[in-house]
């Protein structure tokens, strides 16, 4: 079966990561971007790790892998150097049916990471289904190549103005807006007139 796209909000909630190393610094770091409330399980992490929790942004436990840290914890990535201990972790948290993430371990995952373009508030994922992340991670290097970091204004204009839209009560069709962003709005963007921007935008969105 093919997987379902689905983007999680996990702003505060608790997730843990099994591992102290390079692989689990990646997954601390989009965690982070996300604003969830991360505990690392590991006897040693990477200088990286150390400071993130003597900063206070994460939690960490000194110590080896136990079941009672799924206790309370929403989504478990296990992320380290031992396949053994990450199948471990996986059939741990799937009896407790939490979901689990095993690193470059599709088997033992109830979900996969895709590889991430973000231009603020956009964020375009790319994933083969596990076949070949390096691959996913190519197609996404192309994509940043076509998304310059004007997509990051555009998704924030965008949004005002469907908020004050919406505040005055007014609907506009899926068609409307489509028709609206691929006119002029995007070229004042891209030179850096938001206002002429928005006000083009709303223009555009008025009913005929």
């Amino acid at each position: 079966m093919e997987p379902y796209p689905v983007v999680l909000d996990l702003a505060g909630r608790p997730v843990l990561v099994v591992g102290g190393g390079v692989v689990a610094e990646r997954k601390v770091e989009g965690l982070l971007e996300a604003g969830a409330s991360i505990i690392v399980v590991s006897p040693r992490v990477s200088a990286p790790l150390a400071r993130l929790a003597d900063d206070g942004r994460i939690r960490v436990r000194f110590r080896t892998y136990r079941r009672g840290d799924l206790r309370g914890v929403a989504v478990v990535f296990a992320a380290t150097d031992d396949r053994g201990v990450n199948a471990s972790v996986a059939a741990d948290a799937r009896r407790r049916r939490i979901w689990v993430n095993a690193a470059d371990d599709p088997d033992h995952c109830d979900f996969i990471l895709p590889s991430v373009l973000r231009r603020g508030s956009l964020l375009v994922s790319v994933t083969t289904g596990g076949r070949s992340p390096a691959l996913a991670r190519v197609v996404r290097e192309e994509l940043e190549r076509l998304f310059g970091g004007d997509y990051a204004l555009l998704t924030e204009l965008a949004g005002d103005v469907r908020r004050e839209l919406r505040t005055r009560g007014e609907e506009v069709t899926a068609a409307a807006w489509t028709k609206a962003l691929r006119g002029d709005v995007r070229r004042l963007v891209a030179a850096g007139r938001r206002e002429e921007a928005r006000r083009c935008l709303l223009d555009a969105l008025r009913p005929a």
